[in-house]
Formats: structure tokens, C-alpha cells, sequence
């Protein structure tokens, strides 16, 4: 199997996540968008470690040894519940959560980690906070900025094959450093 990405949470008595969701759209429409590179995370794993999902309510999912990984089956706006029916189903506690999402404050081809957070903005976030009732959830944070002006622009436009071609590569660094339990 595949190591797990994130060995650590903030704090170093966390238990290791057991659970990571991607945010996205469903549907064809959606698929290549900056909005889904959430969606787009959770692909790169499956294909990795030849994985396919499994249809549960309002979510799919794939559960191995070490972990599970979840795609909501709605749209954006509304992944709290569906990640409320994930947490539920798999016993899981929120801070034993990675949520991957877009960012348009942060760069194309960048990310970071945050913990403890507010939705910045962010209505899939907004969702999340409001089904749970807490913000104690980890965030990976996938940069989707390439031109200034409001998200609302450019977040549901097309990538172009060399935008791909960059989230895969930044996918596999993020793997890569994180499977080492390197969490700087």
C-alpha cells in the first residue's frame, strides 16, 4: 500500500490522520477546473495505488489498512454535510481530518498546512465549519492563483495540460515529503 501523507498534526501527541477529503465539483463540467484540485488530490492517490471509490450517501470513498480517502458527491458549497456523514460513518473526530482544497490567496503550483483555521472566504470551508461546528480540522491548501482579480473569475475556468502536469508534480512532492513524516 501507499504511505500516508501528513503523518503529524500540529501537535506531536495527534494521533495520525486516518481520514483525507478533496474538495470539489462533480460531473464532467467540472473535472479539469481550479476549483477541483481537492477532487484532483484524491485522483493522483487513487491512480498511484490503482484504487477506485465506492458510492456512499453523499460520498465516495475508499478505505485501506491506513487510511480512507473521501470525494464528497455534492457540490462545493455544500461538502459539510457530506463530510459530517464521512466523520460519522468512519468514527472519526474532525482534527483526525486533512481536507485538500483550492486557495486563490496562495500561488499556483504552492500549498500550505494550516490547522485551526477559519473559511478565509472559502464557501466548501464555510460549509464544513458551520455541519461541524468547529474549525479543529487540517487543511491542505493547494494554490490556485495565477492572475490578480476576484476568484470568482477564474476558479471554475479549465486548466490547461501544463497546469496538470504541474499539480501531478506538485502532488508527488507533497507525498514524497510528508511519507517521511517531515511536516515543516
Amino acid at each position: 500500500m501507499f504511505k500516508i501523507p501528513f503523518l503529524n498534526s500540529p501537535k506531536k501527541d495527534s494521533p495520525k490522520h486516518n481520514l483525507i477529503i478533496g474538495l470539489g465539483n462533480p460531473g464532467d463540467k467540472y473535472k479539469d477546473t481550479y476549483h477541483n484540485v481537492g477532487f484532483k488530490y484524491i485522483d493522483y492517490l487513487l491512480s498511484k495505488n490503482g484504487l477506485s471509490l465506492k458510492k456512499y450517501k453523499t460520498f465516495e470513498y475508499v478505505k485501506t489498512p491506513d487510511l480512507i480517502l473521501v470525494k464528497p458527491t455534492t457540490y462545493m458549497n455544500t461538502s459539510g454535510l457530506p463530510i459530517k456523514e464521512a466523520l460519522k460513518f468512519f468514527k472519526i473526530k474532525p482534527e483526525k481530518m486533512l481536507v485538500v482544497h483550492d486557495d486563490s490567496d496562495i500561488p499556483f503550483g504552492e500549498y500550505k498546512i494550516s490547522f485551526d483555521r477559519g473559511d478565509a472566504g472559502h464557501n466548501g470551508i464555510k460549509s464544513i465549519i458551520n455541519h461541524l461546528k468547529t474549525n479543529t480540522f487540517n487543511r491542505l491548501r493547494i494554490g490556485i492563483r495565477k492572475q490578480k482579480g476576484k476568484a470568482s473569475d477564474f476558479v471554475l475556468k479549465n486548466m490547461n495540460p501544463s497546469d496538470l502536469k504541474t499539480l501531478d508534480k506538485l502532488f508527488s512532492e507533497i507525498e514524497a515529503i510528508y511519507s517521511e513524516g517531515d511536516t515543516k
